[in-house]
């Protein structure tokens, strides 16, 4: 099949959707000119484009990739659409209430429910990771299944200097361990690719230039195999990380989280720390 994007389906804005192989669909962040960083115009596509796949029993595996030069800088903080310019997906409503509680739903609508969305696709997810991911980044490639990283990707999540415990999906001490995951939040430093394929994070790492071609690769492998057997192995799997306690994790940290989003606006007159802003810039000035 052919490698040139088609016209989206249902006219993606921020996103690209193609089939680069039988069997295989692909998923492109198309806004590189902000480093991929997800507004809810992005994070809505992406959740209909998963739809549109899963729903599609031509597809049996689903590539997650980003155009440019980084996969996903994390949430766009300039973002300040509406939810009434989308149809909600979750069954959560309130998000115009006052205080915690109407973040608290759009935080449950967009993050927390997108990405449980995202993990329970009834097919294979693989994640084509390249350049940085940050913080909100890392809530894209989690719930996929495999991870196919080029050399140079970088994986973070700094804002514990914002004063609150990490990104709203809170995996890290089932992506990465205990220990190191208390190292990356602590101190907000980068992880090198490497790295986060030798603590499982990361399936297989490649050169930047390899990177699409040895994950189609992968894909159109997985694809050859039933998709029945595709389903139960994803399921058996996924079930059994939740016996570990995974979804209570889950919520329990979501609840933190708003405690201390809770507490900067009882200090900070704002959901976030003001000064982790100056803290992550002279992390990055000092190439940490």
């Amino acid at each position: 099949m052919s490698e040139t994007p088609p016209t989206s389906p249902n006219g993606y804005e921020r996103i690209t959707y193609e089939m680069p192989a039988d069997g295989v669909a692909r998923i492109m962040l198309n806004r590189p000119e902000a480093a991929n960083a997800q507004d809810k115009l992005m994070l809505y596509e992406l959740t209909d484009a998963f739809g549109v796949a899963a729903a599609d029993d031509e597809v049996k595996v689903i590539i997650l990739g980003a155009n440019g030069k980084h996969f996903s800088s994390g949430h766009d903080l300039r973002d300040r659409s509406s939810f009434e310019s989308f149809d909600t997906v979750g069954p959560v409503a309130g998000f115009d209430k006052p205080g915690a509680e109407g973040w608290m739903s759009t935080e449950q609508e967009i993050y927390m429910g997108f990405c449980a969305r995202w993990r329970d696709v009834p097919k294979p997810t693989i994640a084509q990771v390249q350049g940085k991911v940050i913080a909100g980044g890392l809530m894209l490639v989690w719930p996929c299944d495999l991870v196919v990283a080029s050399e140079d990707a970088t994986f973070s999540d700094p804002v514990v200097a914002f004063g609150v415990n990490g990104v709203e999906y809170f995996a890290h001490a089932f992506e990465l361990g205990a220990r190191r995951a208390k190292e990356l939040l602590f101190t907000g430093e980068s992880m090198s690719a490497a790295e986060a394929r030798d603590v499982g994070m990361v399936n297989r790492v490649v050169p930047r230039d390899e990177l699409s071609q040895a994950t189609l690769d992968l894909a159109v492998r997985i694809a050859s195999r039933p998709s029945m057997g595709l389903k139960l192995a994803k399921m058996s799997v996924n079930q059994s990380v939740d016996a570990m306690g995974f979804p209570q994790a889950l919520q329990q940290a979501f609840g933190l989280q708003h405690v201390g989003h809770a507490h900067n606006q009882w200090v900070h007159g704002m959901l976030v720390d003001p000064t982790g802003a100056e803290v992550i810039r002279a992390d990055a000035s000092a190439g940490r």
